[in-house]
């Protein structure tokens, strides 16, 4: 649906001016009408997103550590009791992200004009993900918004903090391959040449891992701009495949199946859909809605297919364990405490405890993570570097062979 800028003059004659989604003007000047506005001003908004999502400010990102400075600070504004608007400029003036900050500054244009909170935020699904727009929605229902930007914070701290394991987790073992990857490169490329020219010379048989050596330094030579097209319309293709949901579904089930990774990867998706299913059902998010927003969070299609057949099944009325149990993709664990919570009617805490359980798994596979990759790591180095001796080396022996005969 189109977005409208609009500008209004209210029953005290003061001006305002803000955003609205309509079909046509018209229909913005029938709703404007509606709230007691007479509009002055009624302009196509398709400015609003090019200056937010395009130009530069792409280069901008909204980082996850803003979300979360953004939801502690709105959340002990509004506990203080200062009001919403002023809330917004304050956030506005002190956030030191340009994008996100003239974000807030649309978002308090909508509240102005009329708006909700949640319905300003949901204009921005790039930054504000159907969970946190679910959730302020509730929070202002329920006028506990406070606390449910309090909960939305430690939810984000928690992604954070595991993301920022992971990364630390792999830092060493990308290193090493890029430097690997780069040294080959640069002796197959600059060295490699110059020893050609002395085998040339000889009459000496180049054995296999020298000729592989040559062939490997004349195609990137001669054909570099064919193995730069090849390997970016590979890397295109393969990107583009895992966009289709056939190729979704099958890279995160290679994902669940990657040794050593893969392990990492369920335990970590078990804490999120514990973790948000805890936080968004003690919000008090009808179940249905619940496990809609669950879904479609988690970032494994194949787990998230087990939460619609989950969702199928309480919408005919039945429990949460049994259809978890019959899909076969949660651990044993999660059923049994599932179904423990639904019958003390302590689901919550149940769910709080398989999270800090997973959280638990999480970080100690993470913390082995480097340990368990390091042997494969020294094999692979020691490969790579016994081929390339191999191929420099052996064909210097062999002409020393052949020069003392």
């Amino acid at each position: 649906m189109p977005t409208y800028i609009y500008k209004v003059r209210n029953q005290s004659g003061e001006l305002l001016s803000g955003v609205i989604d309509a079909p046509t003007p018209e229909a913005v000047a029938e709703q404007l009408f509606s709230k007691g506005y007479t509009p002055i001003k009624i302009e196509a908004g398709e400015k609003i997103k090019s200056s937010i999502y395009g130009g530069w400010q792409l280069f901008d990102r909204v980082k996850a550590e803003d979300l979360i400075v953004f939801s502690r600070q709105l959340a002990t504004l509004v506990t203080s009791g200062i009001s919403f608007l002023r809330s917004l400029d304050t956030l506005s003036e002190q956030t030191k992200s340009r994008r996100l900050r003239k974000i807030i500054e649309e978002v308090r244009k909508d509240i102005e004009g009329g708006s909700s909170f949640s319905a300003a935020l949901s204009k921005f699904p790039r930054i504000f993900s159907p969970l946190y727009v679910s959730m302020i929605r509730v929070g202002e229902e329920g006028g506990v918004l406070d606390d449910i930007l309090e909960r939305l914070a430690s939810l984000l701290e928690h992604e954070a903090a595991t993301r920022a394991r992971l990364k630390a987790a792999t830092r060493y073992p990308t290193i090493v391959i890029v430097a690997i990857t780069i040294a080959f490169f640069v002796l197959t490329t600059f060295v490699v040449p110059k020893f050609a020219v002395l085998y040339q010379s000889s009459k000496v048989a180049l054995p296999l891992p020298t000729r592989v050596l040559i062939f490997i330094n004349k195609a990137i030579r001669i054909y570099w701009p064919l193995l730069i097209a090849g390997v970016a319309g590979v890397v295109f293709a393969i990107r583009g495949y895992i966009k289709t949901p056939a190729g979704r579904w099958n890279w995160d089930k290679l994902k669940l199946r990657i040794p050593i990774i893969g392990s990492v990867v369920e335990k970590t998706v078990m804490s999120r859909f514990a973790r948000i299913f805890s936080t968004l059902y003690r919000s008090g998010i009808p179940m249905l809605h619940t496990l809609d927003i669950v879904s479609g969070t988690l970032g494994n299609v194949i787990i998230a297919r087990a939460v619609e057949v989950i969702k199928e099944s309480v919408r005919e009325g039945k429990g949460l364990a049994q259809p978890m149990a019959s899909t076969m993709a949660f651990p044993p664990m999660v059923t049994q405490m599932v179904a423990v919570g639904e019958e003390t009617g302590a689901l919550d805490d149940m769910l709080t405890k398989v999270s800090d359980y997973y959280d638990l798994e999480v970080e100690y596979a993470i913390k082995n993570l480097s340990t368990t990759l390091e042997p494969i790591l020294l094999l692979f180095l020691a490969g790579i570097i016994l081929f390339l001796a191999l191929g420099i080396f052996l064909p210097i022996w062999d002409m020393i062979h052949v020069m003392k005969r």
